[in-house]
């Protein structure tokens, strides 16, 4: 049924456009262009599309806003240009605005609520070097993180949580934060986004993550490490994507999210281009 679906699709449209769609796939962390997405939202999306981008997250909700649209104007958006929205990033969530935000993130069509860093005041970060940390201790953050993952399975959606570096390092009690939410969040409420990139650079494995606790790394952010041990598009740096995708099905990984923090010499749009080529080096699809 969905071949023939495609065959009308592409009678109805063109050839041109049926080539087009086929080759679509792969996921873009809009946090990549955030800048663009500031300015000129649209056009930004639109060339999302144009790179052959298939599905998005979203980091620019403010208001009950994303990107300034409301949670239907983006929602109907991303459909017009061919993209599905599947998770968000929501770094100012609290206990207090949860529901109006889970909300929002529901009604724009979102599968995952995604919070990337600490919530409630709980990161700390230092701009010289990329510094960061967290304070309150990882059971008080565990706790959070239910909590919110209650209100998040309650609205049909699922809650991830992101990491960076120092969640892999040993805080000032000894305790590793990322080993302490793995092994004491509710895996029915609290599943994770591993950030490939924060895993390597902090000096730990992905794969052993996996074989460690299988099935609760449902979205992969995606970005490659040049020389100097910072951001790179896929396919131009150090890290073995190739070994890491063979785990895909023991991580339990739904889909995958090119991003990249800073692209230095490039710009976002064409880094973002480089690094789709990049997917297809190592067998992402």
């Amino acid at each position: 049924m969905k071949k023939i679906k495609v065959l009308l699709v592409c009678l109805l449209m063109g050839t041109s456009f049926c080539i087009n769609a086929q080759d679509n796939y792969g996921g873009l962390a809009l946090y990549t262009l955030r800048d663009d997405m500031a300015s000129e939202p649209r056009a930004t999306l639109q060339a999302v599309a144009d790179a052959g981008y298939k599905y998005l997250e979203a980091a620019g909700y403010n208001d009950g806003k994303f990107y300034g649209m409301t949670p239907l104007e983006f929602k109907n958006t991303l459909k017009e240009l061919g993209l599905k929205p599947i998770s968000s990033h929501q770094a100012t969530v609290t206990l207090e605005n949860a529901d109006a935000m889970i909300a929002d993130v529901k009604a724009a069509g979102f599968k995952y609520f995604v919070i990337p860093i600490p919530p409630m005041g709980l990161f700390t970060f230092e701009e010289e070097g990329m510094k960061m940390g967290m304070t309150g201790g990882a059971e008080n953050l565990a706790n959070i993180l239910d909590k919110l993952g209650a209100k998040c399975k309650k609205a049909g959606l699922k809650l991830l949580y992101h990491n960076h570096d120092f969640e892999f390092k040993a805080d000032e009690n000894g305790v590793v934060v990322i080993d302490y939410l793995l092994e004491n969040c509710n895996p029915k409420l609290v599943n994770f986004q591993m950030d490939l990139f924060w895993v390597t650079k902090a000096g730990a494995d992905p794969v052993a993550y996996f074989k460690k606790h299988p099935k609760r790394f449902k979205i992969w952010h995606v970005k490659d490490m040049n020389e100097d041990g910072w951001f790179a598009p896929v396919g131009t740096g150090s890290i073995d994507f190739g070994r890491i995708l063979e785990q895909k099905k023991l991580s339990g990984m739904k889909y995958y999210m090119v991003e990249q923090d800073k692209t230095f010499k490039m710009t976002p749009l064409e880094a973002i281009e480089v690094s789709r080529k990049g997917l297809k080096k190592f067998g992402f699809n």
